[in-house]
């Protein structure tokens, strides 16, 4: 087959969710089915790191698709003629776009619908492209696969598509993300939080990931417990963070919140792994790796109840109401606190863990492919 894939989240050191998608999924893919021809579409000049085998042929497609106007006209002119061009037999599209004019099946990736719950949350341009066109990308596509069975479900609930068009194709984590010994997270510890025990949320910081609630909540368990605990903040300001921003830089306990922009998995997986427990009460996921990832270091935490998040956390966490302050800051308290039930889930980490994994997906993925393409 000559199968062409929307490869444009491909950054070298700017991988987040889709990006860690198309890479971990499409490597595997490419390496395990070298009778298969492989077409990368980028949007802007691409790393060689990307082009994971001598069958890709890696393809730049201008313009850089970063705006909704640029959206429509890359998929609608710019992919559509490069599907021509090269005679592909199949579109794979990691990223919930697709072109609604090309006659070649295509496998569209829809992560989540968070634009759906939450428009408040993008600007208006985004959120209106979204609603607009993902109900048409959806109808379009021959399959479509998800990352979770509460993603599915949203789909089939909201696009009315039926279940037997979707399918669930699980998220994984970084082989870095592994448990450390005592002398490893000593010195992360000491490099990173002034030699302190600390809670961890990693991610994009924008609204939705709920980083305003869980710092209320981090100002709770300082005054109720009075222990040198620290918490560190990892990821870029993403849009609409000016309200995350001003609580990080004028928290009561200023001196025990850590920021830090945008961390490579090889340092991130060490910051995650020494951690004490990890945060991560999102308002809505369509999977939660940062939770997955936290899990495969053999580090629990304090989970969101809501969404995708106890499908992939499992009974290795406790869970809290995002919306609820008190909440949050009395489980970060038990979890503290409670030695012997943070030690019995941090025994569920890797059985949980051990559910989800990139060579079991990136197979799974391509019998999706081959099955109903």
């Amino acid at each position: 087959m000559r199968i062409a894939v929307n490869t444009r989240f491909l950054l070298k050191g700017k991988l987040e969710g889709i990006g860690w998608f198309t890479n971990e999924i499409m490597k595997r893919i490419v390496v395990n089915h070298p009778e298969h021809e492989f077409f990368f579409f980028f949007d802007r000049p691409y790393d060689n790191s990307f082009v994971f085998a001598k069958n890709v042929t890696p393809i730049v497609l201008p313009p850089p698709a970063r705006h909704p106007i640029l959206w429509y006209i890359w998929f609608e002119w710019s992919v559509k003629r490069a599907l021509k061009k090269v005679k592909a037999d199949v579109f794979i599209s990691t990223d919930g776009f697709l072109s609604l004019s090309t006659k070649v099946p295509s496998l569209l990736v829809i992560h989540d619908l968070a634009f759906e719950h939450y428009p408040q949350h993008l600007p208006f341009k985004f959120r209106f492209y979204l609603q607009k066109f993902t109900p048409q990308f959806a109808k379009k596509a021959k399959h479509i696969v998800t990352v979770s069975n509460y993603s599915k479900q949203m789909i089939m609930d909201e696009y009315h598509e039926p279940a037997d068009k979707i399918s669930v194709v699980y998220n994984g984590a970084h082989d870095l993300y592994k448990p450390l010994d005592f002398d490893e997270k000593q010195a992360i510890k000491k490099q990173y939080a002034d030699g302190c025990e600390y809670f961890i949320f990693a991610g994009a910081l924008h609204p939705r990931k709920n980083v305003v609630n869980l710092l209320k909540a981090f100002t709770f368990f300082k005054k109720k417990q009075g222990s040198n605990m620290k918490i560190l903040i990892v990821g870029r300001y993403a849009w609409n963070a000016t309200e995350i921003r001003q609580a990080i830089e004028e928290h009561p306990f200023k001196k025990d919140v850590i920021h830090y922009d945008y961390m490579q998995v090889d340092e991130l997986s060490k910051v995650v792994g020494s951690a004490f427990g990890f945060m991560f009460v999102s308002l809505y996921e369509g999977f939660g790796i940062p939770i997955l990832e936290a899990l495969q270091c053999g580090v629990s935490g304090i989970v969101s109840d809501v969404t995708s998040l106890p499908e992939v956390a499992g009974d290795a966490c406790l869970y809290v109401d995002p919306n609820n302050v008190n909440d949050i800051g009395e489980k970060m308290c038990q979890f503290y606190k409670d030695d012997a039930l943070r030690h019995t889930l941090i025994a569920k980490c890797s059985t949980q863990a051990k559910k989800y994994r990139w060579d079991k997906s990136a197979i799974e993925f391509y019998d999706v492919m081959v099955n109903n393409l």
